[in-house]
């Protein structure tokens, strides 16, 4: 399925809002609202399904998906479950591992009709994997899907909270798919046709799964683009990292913006690069920015 594009450019992405606890702050998170809040610094009307508590986190981060011009009219609230909160731990490697903790608001996000018309109307939905680690915000998923046009399933694994059952239902269902190199890999090991070659693996979801387009993301390395036609390889930005928090969150926002905008896949790959470089300059997955900033970071 191609993307069909819209006057209005407006993308949902569903998923966790959370609040990222590092040693020295704290931090609004979830790599949808990652996503939504650089999709609309693009200018892309980004909106969010999801579900915070009565608590003061729950308030701040309605506070500032307003602030940031991010719809809140689906974000749900919820006065027996507390807003999700997540301990981000810096490895020597600037790497980021997690400890996210359960029974969190948005892991119970109630399907409701209202919501139909929106992912109807949207260029693209955009979900992932963590979402789905409790059954009710995992079967509302599931029923959104079916009014989707452009399903993008960043797939940000994050142990243990995903299944092989569960992933492979969403591979079905997808359009784009975005995904590291270690994903790459784990997902393939399922089927015994783990290669050394990455575009085999590539090829190898692409048949099975009928997925037309795949990104695949190497850190340091650059990142590659396929569809069934051909591949495109960025290099990667070479910056002074401070952390990797959200930079594939902002790379797949970079990237589907410059699509929805009708932009060729070899200006969305250079600017998706391009911000995801910044963004490990910085501290946490959303700092403040301009996009003509981006234009000096730009590798072709």
């Amino acid at each position: 399925m191609t993307l069909t594009k819209s006057k209005n450019q407006s993308v949902i992405c569903y998923g966790e809002v959370l609040w990222d606890i590092f040693p020295n702050q704290t931090k609004p998170g979830g790599a949808p609202m990652n996503v939504a809040y650089h999709l609309n610094k693009f200018g892309v009307n980004s909106k969010m399904i999801s579900r915070v508590g009565t608590d003061k986190y729950g308030q701040g981060l309605l506070q500032i998906l307003n602030r940031w011009g991010i719809s809140t009219h689906h974000c749900q609230i919820d006065d027996v479950n507390q807003t999700g909160i997540v301990n981000a731990i810096a490895n020597q490697d600037h790497e980021m591992s997690y400890i996210i903790r359960e029974n969190a608001a948005w892991d119970n996000i109630e399907f409701s009709e209202h919501h139909i018309k929106e992912v109807k109307n949207a260029d693209a939905f955009v979900f992932g994997t963590l979402i789905t680690r409790n059954e009710t915000s995992k079967q509302t998923l599931y029923k959104l899907l079916n009014y989707a046009n452009y399903k993008v399933f960043d797939i940000n694994l994050r142990p243990p909270f995903y299944d092989k059952e569960t992933i492979e239902y969403l591979l079905n269902q997808c359009n784009l798919l975005k995904l590291n190199e270690s994903e790459l890999q784990l997902i393939s090991s399922w089927y015994s046709c783990e290669s050394n070659e990455g575009s085999s693996n590539v090829h190898f979801l692409q048949d099975t799964y009928k997925i037309d387009e795949i990104i695949v993301t190497k850190g340091s390395k650059g990142a590659t683009y396929y569809n069934l036609e051909r591949k495109y390889f960025v290099p990667a930005n070479k910056v002074k990292v401070k952390d990797t928090v959200g930079s594939g969150d902002s790379f797949l926002a970079a990237f589907l913006a410059k699509k929805i905008q009708n932009e060729p896949i070899e200006t969305g790959m250079y600017y998706a690069s391009a911000l995801g470089a910044f963004v490990t300059s910085q501290e946490g997955a959303c700092p403040d920015y301009k996009i003509e900033s981006l234009d000096q970071l730009l590798v072709k």
